[in-house]
């Protein structure tokens, strides 16, 4: 029960429950005493009187005032006088917390329009201190739709859901009256706040983390971003051409209009990473524009066709070197005449070109047997062992790429060609003949290539675990490889590695093994000793993971040298290696870390 002072001490769940509903001893004893009851015998309620009624009895006669459990919740409706009872038995008051969540249940289930009371819009009132949101009327609310008189303004006003009891009581407040008190009765109840999604906690480890861009890498981004007005710069010197050809090329913004800022009458090399944007008639003004050139290379020169290749034969007469990826229109007969032309060529390397014949080859042959040191026909449809017996000729091959044909070749013409011409190789690609096996590697390969120095053998599914270690352990070990990539070879494993490192450990500085899924932790720890290492891609490998890789950088007898490496596929590597577990190390660029960005 409140006391005078307005404190209260604590309270059971019923009476919190009861009490948050309007019923409390105070309003039960204010209801009782305005009835009238003639006789104290027990019997039906008599009919209730004005609601206006003021109570007879003074706060202490309240305060000692029982009530029966009976009148809690009785009908509106006029009923005949009850007898006032004495002290409540253990049952009744039983009988009266069942009847009260009865009642409870089912005013909240008719819903606001059958509700006694509501409440006054104090969201933050204080639980322990605040009274009864009832207690500040004489008794229940009014019905919805009587008149009641204004207990301030005292003027007549309808009852709604809305109106609220005077503060202090008794009587009620008309809407102006209760707007004016400073509580807006109509204010509906504060929407519950939203719960915030959690922020992303995951870390981001950088490896390396970028520095300050150099004087000259800035001026390259401003003249590669304006690049069309480049004439305003002035002259900007031959220097810094090849940059700005590699920075441009990475949005394709070499044009025809600008592709003359990288001509000159002079020069005698001339390369462009991306010639998509370039029409033929550009190509023709590139050859008229640079009469001197000896060392061509144009990548992505899909527009360049027969007509561009007839007006080189004329414009580049001094032309020694010619580099093209994906000439796909240019036909046999234009192949003819310019090789017919260019007599004496040292180096022809062309990519994606369907068109290229045996023909074409034979011509190559015939006008530059004794000069070609470099040769590369990636990815010609047409390639056989007819063109391995025609490559056979050139007896000062250095550079071999017949990598990615429609059709492999067999063992046996293969065999043939590393005998012929493998004497003098540095560089040889075989990789997408996928007839090849450990013939090629035993009988081709180990007897026959005594300088070379990068192999790359990449989707060779037929060579074997140890047909690679054989190889290795064969070869001379006072002529280290530089540069190995057998990835894409998931046969192999620990075995070849281990012959690998034992041969080319202390000269190799590029390493590929992806895909090598088989290869285990004690394999993959010796290329620490691999100190010249520079790039070493791992992606795929399964044992790589963190303890392996801070065996290959974590300390100072490591690959000290390493600049790059590649993890792609590797999930238990998560970049935590080096000193205090974080992955940094000057000078690494670590790609592949999942759910990490790494520069």
């Amino acid at each position: 029960m409140a006391q005078r002072n307005g404190v209260r001490g604590p309270m059971s769940a019923l009476t919190e429950f009861l009490r948050s509903t309007g019923i409390t001893p105070t309003t039960i004893a204010r209801r009782v005493a305005t009835q009238e009851q003639p006789q104290p015998e027990a019997g039906p309620s008599r009919p209730r009187g004005s609601r206006r009624n003021t109570a007879a009895a003074d706060d202490e006669a309240e305060e000692e005032q029982e009530y029966a459990s009976d009148n809690l919740d009785e009908p509106e409706e006029e009923t005949q006088p009850q007898k006032k009872k004495p002290k409540l038995s253990k049952a009744a008051e039983a009988k009266l917390k069942a009847k009260a969540k009865a009642a409870a249940a089912m005013k909240k289930k008719k819903g606001e329009d059958d509700e006694d009371y509501e409440e006054d819009g104090d969201e933050d009132e204080d639980a322990y201190t605040a009274l009864s949101k009832s207690a500040y009327g004489g008794g229940s609310k009014p019905p919805v739709g009587s008149f009641e008189t204004c207990a301030k303004c005292e003027k007549q006003f309808t009852v709604t859901k809305y109106t609220m009891a005077a503060n202090p009581g008794p009587g009620y407040l008309c809407h102006p009256c209760a707007k004016a008190s400073g509580t807006d009765p109509f204010k509906k109840p504060a929407a519950p706040r939203k719960r915030k999604t959690p922020a992303d906690k995951r870390k981001v480890v950088h490896i390396e983390e970028r520095s300050f861009p150099t004087l000259v890498t800035i001026c390259i981004d401003v003249v590669a971003r304006h690049i069309d007005d480049v004439e305003a710069f002035g002259d900007i010197g031959t220097l810094n051409l090849e940059a700005i050809s590699k920075a441009i090329s990475k949005n394709r913004s070499l044009t025809s209009e600008n592709a003359p800022l990288f001509y000159n009458a002079e020069q005698t090399k001339l390369v462009m990473y991306d010639a998509t944007n370039l029409s033929p008639d550009a190509f023709i003004a590139m050859g008229n524009l640079n009469p001197n050139l000896t060392t061509l290379r144009l990548d992505f020169c899909g527009p360049l066709n027969d007509t561009v290749i007839a007006a080189w034969n004329n414009s580049l007469p001094n032309l020694v070197s010619l580099e093209l990826f994906g000439p796909f229109l240019i036909r046999e007969a234009a192949w003819l005449s310019f090789l017919e032309s260019h007599f004496n060529m040292e180096a022809f390397l062309i990519t994606q070109s369907p068109r290229f014949s045996l023909d074409c080859l034979n011509a190559l042959v015939e006008y530059s047997k004794r000069t070609l040191k470099k040769l590369a026909l990636r990815e010609v449809g047409k390639m056989c062992d007819e063109f391995l017996e025609q490559i056979a000729e050139f007896s000062k091959l250095e550079y071999l790429d017949i990598a990615e044909p429609d059709h492999s070749c067999s063992d046996e013409g293969m065999i043939q060609l590393l005998e012929a011409v493998g004497g003098n190789l540095t560089h040889l690609d075989l990789s997408g003949h996928g007839l090849l096996t450990d013939e090629v590697l035993s009988e081709g390969l180990a007897p026959n290539l005594r300088v070379l120095k990068d192999l790359k053998m990449t989707h060779l599914p037929e060579i074997t675990d140890a047909g690679v270690a054989a190889l290795f352990s064969s070869l001379d070990k006072n002529t280290g490889l530089v540069s190995v990539d057998l990835g894409r070879n998931p046969t192999l494993g620990t075995p070849a590695l281990e012959a690998l490192l034992a041969h080319s450990g202390a000269t190799m500085q590029h390493l590929c093994i992806n895909g090598w899924k088989d290869v285990t932790e004690e394999g993959l720890s010796l290329i620490k000793d691999a100190r010249e290492l520079r790039t070493l891609d791992v992606g795929w490998c399964r044992a790589v993971d963190n303890f392996v890789v801070d065996r290959w950088v974590g300390g100072d007898d490591g690959c000290r040298n390493l600049e790059e490496l590649k993890v792609w596929g590797c999930g238990r590597v998560e970049g935590k290696w080096g000193r205090a577990g974080k992955g940094k190390r000057r000078g690494l660029r670590v790609y592949g870390i999942e759910s990490q960005t790494v520069l």
